[in-house]
C-alpha cells in the first residue's frame, strides 16, 4: 500500500504544527507506525487518504458517525444551512429545535446548554456544579477521560493513556488537590471516601468508560453508586459523550433506567459537526447566566451549521429505532465471530462491547480495570493495527479506545474485517510459536 503522499505531508505538518497534529493519537506514535496517514474524504462506511487508499473506518470520529460519513440527509440539511450563513454569534430558532429534540430523548435533562466541544461541556458542567452545592473538591474515576480541562486530566485516561501518562503537565497543585480520583467499579472506595471527605461537589463518571479501552459496566454499581450520591447531596454528572445517543437514544442512562443530576453530550449531537452540551435539572442549570452567575458563554456555542446536522441525525436515529437494532445486531454477530477466531489461534485476546461498539484486548483474561487495560500486550496490537492498515481497514492507533460500528457498515465490510482479524491472530499466534497444529 502507496501511502507517500501522507508521509510528504507530515514532514511539512511537524514544521508547523507540535507533533505534525492536533490531537495525540492521530500521531500513530503507539502502533509504531513511522506516520500517520492523512484522510481526504469520507463516505458512508469508508474512509480515503491522500493516496486515494480505501479504508474501512471502524473509528467514526471516534463515535459519532453512526450514521456514516456525509449521511445523504443530513448532507442536505448542512448544505441548506450553508447558504444562510454560517456564524452569526445570536441566537437561531434551530437551537430551541435541537434543545427540545435532546430533553425529549434524555429524561434527565430538563434543560440544556450548548457548546462548541465535549471538554468545554464538562468542564462547565463542573463548574455548575460546585456553584450548586457550594463544595470544591470533585471525584472523578481512573481512566476516564472527560477532556482536557485541568481538572479532569488527573489519572485521565484516552490519549494520555496512549503515551503512557495519566497526568498533564500543567497542572497545578491545587487542582490536584481538588481532583480525587478512585479506581473505577470500586463501589467500597467510593463509599469510604465520601464518608472522610465533605467537600465534594460532584462525582464525574462515565457510565460505560471507552477512553481506557470499552469496560463493560455492572448496572448494579451504577445503581449503587447513584443511590448514595443521592443521600450525600451530591451532583452526579454523567459523561456521555461516546455513549449519549450512540448506544441508545436516551444513552446509558435510558438503557438502565438510571438518572443522573448532569449529563455532558458530545458531537454526536451535531450529527459529528462541531458542538457539545450539558444538561440535567432545572435548578441546577437555571444558576448559569444570564440567569444565574455561573459565567459559560461561547460564540460558537449552538452554531447553526452543526444544529442542524444535529437535528436531521437525531431526528432520523429516533424516527427510525431500528437503526438501533441493526447496529446493535452487527455488533454482536462481529464480536463472536471474532471469539472464534480467538479460540481458533488460541491468541491471547479479549475483547469488550456494549451495543455498538467494542474493544480488543491483548490479554489471556477479562479486562475490567485500568491496571488490566494497561497490562495488556502493546506489541501484538501494534501487530493487529498494522495488518488491518495493510488489509484497508482503520482501527483505532491506540490500544485504549473503542471501535465504532455503523449502521451503513455492510456485510462485505463485516467479512472484510474479519479476513483482516483472522491474519493479524496467524502472525500472532506464529510469532508466540501457539499456532495450532490444525491450522
Amino acid at each position: 500500500m502507496n501511502t507517500d503522499n501522507s508521509k510528504k505531508i507530515y514532514e511539512k505538518a511537524k514544521k508547523s504544527i507540535p507533533g505534525g497534529v492536533n490531537s495525540p493519537v492521530r500521531a500513530f506514535q503507539s502502533v509504531d507506525k513511522e506516520y500517520p496517514i492523512f484522510i481526504k474524504r469520507g463516505s458512508g462506511s469508508k474512509l480515503y487518504d491522500e493516496d486515494e487508499n480505501e479504508y474501512v473506518d471502524m473509528i467514526g470520529s471516534w463515535g459519532p458517525m453512526i450514521l456514516g460519513h456525509n449521511y445523504p440527509k443530513v448532507l442536505e440539511a448542512v448544505k441548506r444551512e450553508l447558504e444562510k450563513g454560517t456564524s452569526f454569534g445570536l441566537p437561531t430558532k434551530k437551537e430551541v429545535e435541537l434543545a427540545e429534540l435532546v430533553k425529549s430523548c434524555f429524561p434527565s435533562i430538563e434543560k440544556l446548554r450548548l457548546t462548541t466541544s465535549g471538554t468545554e461541556a464538562a468542564m462547565a458542567s463542573v463548574r455548575v456544579a460546585r456553584a450548586f452545592t457550594g463544595k470544591n473538591k470533585i471525584i472523578k474515576f481512573e481512566g476516564c477521560y472527560h477532556g482536557h480541562s485541568d481538572s479532569l486530566l488527573v489519572k485521565a485516561g484516552s490519549g494520555l493513556l496512549t503515551f503512557e501518562h495519566q497526568d498533564s503537565n500543567g497542572i497545578t497543585e491545587g487542582v490536584v488537590k481538588d481532583t480525587i480520583t478512585l479506581p473505577f467499579g470500586d463501589f467500597e472506595k467510593l463509599k469510604e471516601t465520601l464518608e472522610s471527605e465533605k467537600d465534594i461537589a460532584c462525582v464525574i463518571i462515565e457510565p460505560i468508560p471507552a477512553n481506557m479501552g470499552l469496560i463493560e459496566t455492572e448496572m448494579e454499581y451504577l445503581e449503587k453508586v447513584r443511590e448514595i450520591i443521592r443521600k450525600e447531596n451530591i451532583v452526579l454528572i454523567f459523561d456521555e459523550v461516546i455513549s449519549g445517543f450512540r448506544v441508545s437514544l436516551g444513552g446509558v442512562q435510558k438503557i438502565f433506567g438510571i438518572i443522573p443530576d448532569l449529563t455532558i453530550l458530545g458531537k454526536i449531537i451535531g450529527g459529528g459537526y462541531p458542538v457539545g452540551g450539558f444538561g440535567g435539572k432545572k435548578e441546577i442549570m437555571d444558576l448559569i447566566s444570564p440567569v444565574g452567575n455561573v459565567y459559560h458563554a461561547g460564540t460558537l456555542s449552538g452554531n447553526p451549521i452543526s444544529v442542524a446536522a444535529g437535528i436531521e441525525t437525531i431526528s432520523i436515529l429516533k424516527e427510525n429505532p431500528e437503526i438501533y437494532e441493526n447496529i446493535n445486531k452487527k455488533t454482536e454477530n462481529l464480536v463472536n465471530k471474532i471469539n472464534e477466531l480467538i479460540k481458533k489461534y488460541n491468541v491471547p485476546a479479549t475483547v469488550n462491547y456494549f451495543g455498538s461498539l467494542f474493544t480488543i484486548f491483548f490479554a489471556k483474561e477479562k479486562v475490567k480495570t485500568l491496571e488490566d487495560a494497561m497490562n495488556t500486550d502493546s506489541e501484538f496490537y501494534s501487530i493487529y493495527f498494522d495488518t488491518m492498515l495493510e488489509n484497508g481497514i482503520i482501527v483505532p492507533p491506540s490500544k485504549y479506545e473503542a471501535h465504532f460500528v455503523s449502521y451503513v457498515h455492510s456485510d462485505e465490510d463485516m467479512e472484510k474485517i474479519l479476513t483482516g482479524m483472522e491474519k493479524t491472530f496467524e502472525k500472532i499466534a506464529k510469532k508466540s510459536g501457539t499456532i495450532p497444529k490444525h491450522i
